[in-house]
């Protein structure tokens, strides 16, 4: 670990804000590089006064964007005429598929968001999103939202507690805990709200 994270910051402060950028866009994709090996250091390397902080988040979120992309547009273009097509060899029949979609495109924006903040399903979180379609600017908002709060964090505990790789990873998870905390709230308040929608709904069409 100590010699995977002084790699890091090496190849950070040797390729600059492109080498974020790359890292981050490879770590969004299928490439499993953890975000927390990536933005620590550069928040290090801020607080050395080698980087700006708010600069490296940027790069870290809009690299985060790119690698999700490559994701949604593979999915999109690629993954959803093969299960249209084979899907029912696997149980995958075309109304389930549908349901899913139909899924997706109602609480897309909710799941891209919380999605980019949680860890495994950050990386898989742009395929349904290509699979059902979704529209590419709100992909990209929810997209860009959810990796910049991430991407921050993570600077700012590579800022403050600067190159001690034990206390980063220490900091990292509580950090994940309390965002998954946060997340568990907000995905609370949407359901009911959501519910409250429909229930009004309803009843106007009662009435």
């Amino acid at each position: 670990m100590h010699e995977l994270v002084s790699w890091l910051v090496t190849t950070i402060g040797t390729l600059g804000y492109p080498g974020i950028f790359l890292l981050m866009a490879m770590e969004s994709s299928v490439i499993p590089i953890p975000s927390e090996l990536v933005m620590p250091p550069a928040g290090y390397l801020a607080q050395q006064g080698e980087m700006n902080a708010v600069v490296a988040v940027l790069c870290g979120t809009f690299g985060s964007l790119v690698g999700a992309y490559a994701n949604y547009l593979a999915a999109h273009y690629l993954g959803r005429p093969l299960i249209i097509r084979y899907g029912k060899y696997v149980w995958i029949t075309e109304e389930k598929f549908a349901k899913v979609e139909r899924y997706f495109l109602t609480h897309g924006e909710i799941s891209t968001f919380i999605g980019r903040l949680l860890p495994v399903i950050r990386h898989l979180i742009s395929l349904p999103a290509g699979l059902s379609g979704m529209n590419h600017f709100r992909f990209s908002l929810y997209t860009l939202l959810g990796a910049g709060i991430w991407c921050s964090v993570l600077t700012g505990i590579g800022y403050i507690i600067g190159q001690n790789q034990e206390l980063i990873m220490k900091y990292s998870h509580q950090a994940l805990i309390w965002v998954l905390v946060a997340s568990g709230v907000l995905i609370a308040v949407y359901v009911r709200i959501h519910k409250k929608r429909r229930a009004e709904g309803g009843k106007n069409i009662c009435i």
